[in-house]
């Protein structure tokens, strides 16, 4: 959600769809039964060897760096903190991440075995991300739009986070393309959350003066680094956002998240949201 600067003392709440989507998942570690192929002939089905279970690990669009590590963690059998330390070691990462996988742990199924390793799991995520995102038609249309690669999946990340469905991707990606081209803050909510390690539906005057580099209420342009993982529909979003002059958005309700230019319409849809939010909280 986009607004303008908090009136002092007055608290506002935000709607962030990845605050409602990160406390619905939980870590993915799934065991799927798979059909082998017999390699003799002859004998029954009861003498057939049962097959072997083959593990997968599902990494969800948008998830954060630290949420792919736990998962990764209790997947592979691992102490907590145990990928987080192996994240520190040489990915493939592209140079403009300095070093950071976040946006580049690329939401997939991951096939684990015996010899799976943190290390070599985060390594293949990055070289997945590399192949879907860095290179062929989303890097070529990143850069005939002005942006880097890794601007596009900073941008790419905020419209995953913000948004519900692809067309809103897109009209998330336009809003925040429109405020850099005029200047303003993005004033993002999913960036907030991401600085203060959460995720809500909530957002106060005090937390748009946190002094933290992902206050896009506080500081203008991108945020240092993605704020979480996004997949292609995301990325395809920020390379090639539908045309509009839109500057606001918010989220009134599912499937009901409204995009204007007009200061004075989003305040209007802004109370409706509210109004909403109360009634949820009253119970009525």
């Amino acid at each position: 959600m986009t607004t303008t600067p908090p009136r002092s003392g007055r608290p506002r709440v935000r709607l962030t769809r990845r605050g409602r989507l990160v406390l619905a998942l939980t870590v993915a570690a799934l065991t799927a039964a798979v059909l082998l192929p017999l390699l003799t002939t002859g004998g029954t089905e009861e003498e057939r060897p049962a097959p072997e279970p083959v593990r997968t690990l599902v990494i969800p669009e948008g998830w954060r760096a630290g949420q792919v590590y736990a998962a990764v963690d209790t997947a592979l059998g691992q102490q907590p903190g145990t990928t987080r330390a192996a994240a520190t070691a040489r990915l493939p990462l592209p140079g403009d991440a300095a070093g950071n996988p976040e946006g580049y742990l690329f939401p997939a199924t991951y096939p684990l075995d015996e010899g799976t390793t943190p290390a070599g799991l985060l390594a293949y995520m990055v070289e997945t991300a590399n192949r879907r995102l860095g290179s062929g038609a989303l890097a070529a249309d990143a850069r005939s739009g002005g942006l880097s690669t890794y601007e596009a999946v900073r941008i790419a990340s905020i419209a995953q986070a913000e948004a519900a469905t692809a067309s809103d991707m897109g009209k998330v990606a336009r809003v925040v393309r429109n405020r850099l081209d005029a200047g303003m803050p993005l004033q993002m909510d999913s960036t907030l959350n991401y600085a203060l390690d959460r995720s809500t539906l909530d957002t106060t005057a005090e937390d748009t003066r946190i002094d933290s580099p992902y206050n896009t209420y506080a500081r203008r342009g991108l945020p240092p680094t993605p704020i979480g993982n996004p997949g292609e529909e995301a990325m395809r979003a920020a390379v090639d956002p539908p045309e509009g002059d839109w500057l606001y958005f918010v989220t009134v309700g599912p499937g009901d998240t409204r995009f204007t230019a007009e200061y004075t319409e989003h305040q209007r849809n802004v109370a409706d949201f509210n109004a909403r939010r109360a009634t949820e909280r009253s119970g009525r």
